[in-house]
């Protein structure tokens, strides 16, 4: 049993406590919302609140720092904040980790970090700030990685979907809407099994991309959606190679004896 704190509670946060509560784990967590705060500690979550702004402020946190492992879900914000905030954000949760003397970290990265260069790619792919998808990303994996006093693992999620999470229709009733490439998404219910997969099986100081192993084409899941769930199809579609793709390789997780419970994103189930 070990103790784990998650640091965001939110979409993927809050299910993987429940879920590492279950295999009997101590788990903890954080919020930024005051109003989601009293709601977690009701349901039996120690729960503090934090926000990086990119300098924490909030009430309680520190106890969070104090555990076996610490699962690090902070989504970049919008194009709205500052270039660099997010490696910002990140290096004062580094900080901290140090401070209270964190041995264990899981990072919930991106595969935006991998550029869209119409081919398969897997974790060994050479990344650099001049072909990465997202230099914010890969800033922040950089940050975490150059300190040695913890075991790291980074987890490169694809498109986070499944449950409320509903692809096709964010693209109901809209133009010229790229359906030739494949997708690369992940079902809430497998992101929260491979994320306890890690610790579970001590895979530390990795690197794991976390997306379904089969990629239907885009135009297929929207359309499946639209029938399966009622709401309007794409009006159309852009021309075949037009956008540029990127396939994402799960094979290194899968080495690891990882099964997915839903390895196609066309049999991903949703409640609207």
């Amino acid at each position: 049993m070990s103790s784990i704190s998650i640091i965001g509670l939110g979409w993927l946060g809050e299910p993987l406590a429940w879920h590492l509560l279950e295999k009997g784990h101590l788990v903890k967590g954080s919020t930024t919302s005051p109003d989601k705060l009293s709601g977690l500690q009701s349901k039996g979550i120690e729960t503090a609140l934090l926000k990086f702004n990119p300098h924490p402020e909030g009430i309680g946190f520190r106890s969070l720092f104090e555990t076996d492992v610490l699962f690090v879900n902070i989504p970049p914000r919008s194009k709205s904040v500052p270039e660099g905030f997010y490696a910002e954000q990140i290096k004062f949760v580094k900080e901290l980790a140090v401070q209270s003397k964190v041995k264990k970290i899981i990072f919930v990265s991106s595969t935006s970090v991998y550029p869209d260069w119409n081919q398969k790619v897997d974790e060994s792919f050479p990344l650099t700030f001049e072909n990465t998808g997202s230099q914010g990303i890969l800033r922040a994996e950089q940050i975490l990685q150059s300190e040695k006093s913890y075991d790291l693992t980074i987890i490169r999620f694809g498109g986070l979907l499944g449950v409320d999470r509903i692809p096709g229709r964010y693209f109901s009733g809209k133009s010229n809407v790229t359906g030739d490439s494949p997708v690369n998404y992940i079902h809430q219910v497998d992101a929260v099994r491979l994320s306890s997969w890690i610790i579970e099986k001590n895979l530390w100081n990795e690197t794991f991309n976390g997306v379904a192993p089969m990629h239907p084409l885009r135009k297929d899941v929207y359309e499946k959606n639209s029938q399966e769930l009622g709401f309007a199809p794409p009006i159309s579609y852009a021309e075949d190679g037009e956008a540029m793709w990127k396939e994402i390789s799960s094979d290194k997780i899968l080495d690891t004896g990882f099964q997915f419970q839903m390895p196609d994103s066309l049999d991903f189930w949703y409640r609207p």
